[in-house]
C-alpha cells in the first residue's frame, strides 16, 4: 500500500469524468488499498479515484466512528440504482476542499450497485451518513463536487479561500525545491 497525493481544488482535474473499470484487476485492487490508506491518513470518510489523479470509477469509504472498528467499503463502477424521494441535509466537507464545509441536500436513502474487491456484483442500501458519503464520492466520478450544490455566492467564497491558500503554499514549495 502507498499513500497517494490528494488533488486540491480548484484543480481542473476534479471536474473530469472517470472511466468504468469493467473488471477488478490486481491494479484496481492495489488502487483500492492505496486509496483506503490515503483516506485514513487524511482522516476522511470517503475518497474517489479522481481525487488521487486516477480517472477510474473507484470509490472507498468508511463512516465508522473514530473509536469503533474500521468498516471499509471499496466500490468499483458504483452506480445509484434507486434514490428516495425523501431528502436529507448534511454538512459536507471534502479532502479536496480542505477545511471547507457546506450544507448539501441529497436523497436520504440510496441503493448502490457496484463491484467489490473480488469483482463480485453487489448491492447496498444506505441511509444517513453512509448515503451522503456514497453520493458525494460517486459524484466525484462524474466531475461533480459538493460545492456544485451550494449557492454561487457560497461556492465562490469557498473557491476564493482555496485559491488564496494555494498561493500562500506556493512560496514554501518553491523554497523547498530550491533547497534540494
Amino acid at each position: 500500500m502507498a499513500l497517494r497525493t490528494i488533488i486540491k481544488a480548484p484543480d481542473p482535474r476534479l471536474k473530469l469524468k472517470a472511466a468504468p473499470v469493467g473488471t477488478v484487476t490486481p491494479d484496481i485492487r492495489q488502487l483500492m488499498a492505496d486509496m483506503l490508506e490515503t483516506m485514513y491518513a487524511a482522516i476522511g470518510i470517503g475518497l474517489a479515484a479522481p481525487q488521487v489523479g486516477v480517472l477510474a470509477r473507484v470509490v472507498v469509504a468508511d463512516v465508522a466512528k473514530r473509536d469503533a472498528p474500521r468498516q471499509p467499503l471499496v466500490l468499483a463502477d458504483p452506480e445509484i440504482l434507486w434514490r428516495s424521494v425523501e431528502r436529507a441535509s448534511h454538512e459536507e466537507g471534502c479532502l479536496s476542499f480542505p477545511e471547507q464545509f457546506a450544507e448539501v441536500e441529497r436523497p436520504a436513502r440510496v441503493r448502490i450497485g457496484y463491484l467489490d474487491e473480488t469483482g463480485s456484483r453487489r448491492e447496498l442500501m444506505a441511509d444517513g451518513l453512509l448515503a451522503t458519503c456514497l453520493q458525494h464520492e460517486i459524484d466525484h466520478l462524474s466531475g461533480v463536487v459538493f460545492v456544485d450544490y451550494v449557492s454561487p455566492l457560497k461556492r465562490n467564497m469557498i473557491l476564493r479561500k482555496l485559491r488564496k491558500a494555494k498561493r500562500l503554499e506556493a512560496p514554501a514549495d518553491e523554497e523547498e525545491r530550491a533547497a534540494l
